[in-house]
Order: C-alpha cells, then structure tokens, then sequence
C-alpha cells in the first residue's frame, strides 16, 4: 500500500469571508434566503423590519418556526453546515445563511428557541470584524443590546427565530450614514424586498399546496404577485407538458405549464393590466419562470430557446423541478440562476414556441381590434346567407399551420418551408397568413 504524506491546510478564516461577501446577493435577494430557512422550518408568519437608526440600523427576520437548539445553531453558523437537507428543503449548500447574511453586513446575530422558556433561548454571533482580527472561525456570545435583548424575550414566550443583521457596511453609506440618504435608501430597499418577496414566494402566500405562508415587510403585508394573471377569466392555459428526466444516478420530473396572458383590453382593468406587466415590464416579463420546489428562482427571458419578442410578450410559462433535480439544473448558492440541462432545451424548443405562436396571435388580434375602433367606419358588408360558412381569418390559417407543425413534431421543417414560400411566393405566405 502506498503511503501518501499530507498535511491540514485550514483556509484562513479572514481572507475567505472576506471573499464570500461577493458571491452575487442583492439586498432583497440576501433576505429571500432568510426567508428560505424559515419555511423549511415551518414558520407560518416571517416577519421583516428594516429599521433606521444611524449607524445602529439593522435588518431583523424573525419568524416563528421550530427554532433550534444550541448544537444546532452552531451548526447552522458553519459555512458549509453538515445538515442533511430532505426533499423539498428549500437549503441546499449549507452556506445561504451567512453568506446571504454577511453580503450586506458585517455582524449576524441568531437568536433562536426550540421550546419556550428563557433558559432555552440561544444566541450567537457571527462577526467578521472579530474574525479579521484572530483570523479563526469564531463564533461568540455577543453583549446582549436592545434589539437582540427585545428578541430573546419574544422567543422565550414563543419558539422561533429570529436573525439580525447589524454593521450595515453594504447597505449604509460610509459618509453620514445617518443623513437623510440612508434613510430613504433603507426605505427603498424595504420596498424591493417586499416586491421581491412577493415574486418568489407568491404559491406561499396564495396558499396553494401549503399551509399559507405570511410575510410582512416593516408591518405591511406582503402581496403575492402570480406572474400567469390566474384570477383574469380571458387568460388561456394550454396542455400541461411533463417530461422524464435522467441524467447519471439523478433522475426525476420535470412540469411545464404555458399560459397565453390577455391582452391589454381584455384585462379587467387597466390597473390589473399594469399591474401584472411586472418589475421587469411587459416585454422583459416573458419568458420561463423556473421552480424550485415551488420557490421562484429564475425569471424573464426564454433561456437561449429564441429572442424576446414584442409580440410574444403575453406568453409566460412556469418550469417545475424538485431539490432532487439540483445538480442537474446547476442551481447556484444564492438561488437565483439555474442553467437548462440540454436534454430539457431540447423538449421545450417545440411547446414553447407552440405558445409563442398562440401569444403572438393574440397580441396581432388585438391589435388589429384596436386599429379598427381607431378608424374610419367602414362601409357595412353584405349579409352572409344562412348556408355560408365563415371564411379563417388569415392569422388563424397562419396559426393552425403552425400547431399542426408543432404537433406532428416538424416544426423546423416547416420554419425552412416558410422561409423558401416567402422567398419564392410572398403573395401566397401572405394569403396564409404567414407574412409575419
């Protein structure tokens, strides 16, 4: 047997936290994975407080799940904790709650508390100015100020946790942070986080297959905000795609729903239609929105299957997958970006642009429609008698050549038929409908 010479190299602790700070978290992006721990956890109600007090502002998301016991906390402030995470956990790396955490600030406090009773309230404290200055992995009883004293004595009636950020280095300008700039700049990220919350959390809080999840943001309740416009009548589901898939030892299923979004007049209201073009606007908003365990991850844009398209703005479409399928789609540590596996870029390219098709003749109808009422009255056509069939409108020749190419799985022979037809008879591709 061969004999191998090794030696330990522990990573200093100071340069590698350091570098852990830029591992891609926005604000309300670091938040969300806070929230993740809490509903693995169970909790019904998260609470976040994003609180001004000069130099002494803090973040605070507390919530009111299991809580945990003091091996288990300091486990959980382990990078690269050595839980084992089940199907459907929301965690994956060990890493999110401090490096989510220490992106926006230098100081994370837990506090937190299986069962209620002072004696079993635990705190710790993960502090990066500390850490610099032994260069060790220290985590320590921190002196116990306002706010984590007013949050052991919540947890002492009632278990939870709660987790709070302090030294807001990321956050608070270096120059007066306790000028009116830093305020309204604390304001407005407790504004994104809540619409950022809404997003990624929307089948939470609408309750759909769970328990009904709230989460307030400095008080106010947060707003689901469900991309597909499911309480409009006029918006169109087309067939649920399900597809296997294997890849190594992984193996599972993946779901595509497509929705088809209604058009600007066919909105209840104009409110509802701006509402639900969404942070990113109409066209920036459709594309794929990827799941993760019905956590939104990923959305906007069509992941390299086509371009973004003024008239396919009304098409979204919801990609599910479980945590059994993480490696597989590559999910990076903030759970923000998936990559497609190529299997699956190839399974969608035909229902996607099926409901491509469906979206851009819905936007073309409409617009169509709206020309109309804009023009002229036209003169009256002659009555149609009783015997005579309606005539296809060119777009819905267009349309139904479309599907059938798509069903019959031909989709790129058609493409090459269409680009010769236009090229060789443009006035036929036109009477088909196929100008476009």
């Amino acid at each position: 047997m061969t004999a191998w010479k090794s030696a330990e190299i522990t990573p200093s602790a100071a340069r590698l936290t350091e570098s852990l700070r830029d591992i891609g978290y926005d604000f309300p992006a670091a938040v969300a994975d806070i929230v993740d721990n809490s509903v693995t956890a169970g909790a019904s109600h998260v609470d976040v407080t994003v609180e001004f007090a000069g130099e002494e502002s803090c973040v605070v998301i507390s919530d009111d799940g299991d809580g945990m016991t003091g091996n288990g906390l300091l486990e959980a402030l382990r990078y690269g904790s050595r839980r084992a995470y089940g199907r459907s956990d929301l965690g994956r790396y060990g890493l999110g709650l401090k490096t989510a955490s220490l992106s926006q600030c230098r100081s994370v406090t837990v506090v937190t508390c299986r069962r209620s009773a002072a004696s079993n309230v635990n705190v710790r404290t993960l502090d990066l100015d500390l850490i610099a200055e032994w260069d060790e992995w220290l985590v320590v009883e921190p002196v116990m100020v306002p706010v984590i004293e007013r949050s052991a004595e919540r947890l002492a009636a009632e278990p939870g946790t709660v987790v709070i950020w302090r030294k807001l280095d990321r956050v608070l300008p270096e120059k007066r942070p306790d000028g009116g700039w830093a305020r309204r700049r604390l304001d407005s990220l407790a504004t994104k986080t809540a619409e950022h919350l809404g997003i990624v959390f929307h089948r939470y809080l609408e309750n759909s297959n769970h328990s009904g999840l709230v989460i307030t943001v400095n008080g106010h309740k947060v707003q689901p905000w469900n991309p597909f416009a499911s309480s409009q009548p006029t918006t169109k589901e087309l067939p649920l795609q399900r597809f296997e898939l294997s890849v190594g030892d992984v193996s599972g299923t993946v779901t595509l729903r497509r929705f088809v979004l209604p058009a600007r007049d066919e909105f209840s209201s104009a409110e509802e239609f701006e509402r639900y073009s969404g942070p990113l606007n109409w066209n920036r908003q459709q594309g794929i929105y990827i799941y993760r365990a019905d956590r939104l991850v990923q959305w906007g844009g069509w992941n390299g299957i086509r371009g973004i398209d003024e008239h396919t703005k009304l098409a979204r479409a919801a990609l599910e997958f479980d945590t059994d399928l993480d490696s597989v789609f590559n999910i990076n540590v903030a759970k923000m970006r998936v990559t497609l596996p190529p299997q699956i870029r190839q399974m969608l390219d035909r229902p996607i642009n099926e409901l491509c098709a469906y979206a851009d003749d819905r936007y073309r109808k409409a617009s169509r429609h709206t020309s109309k009422e804009q023009s002229p009255e036209a003169p009256a056509q002659p009555a149609r008698s009783q015997q005579e069939l309606p005539i296809p409108s060119r777009s819905d020749a267009g349309l139904a050549l479309r599907a059938a190419a798509m069903q019959a799985g031909e989709y790129a022979a058609f493409r090459r038929i269409l680009a010769v037809l236009a090229e060789r008879a443009p006035e036929v591709a036109t009477a088909l409908g196929l100008d476009s």
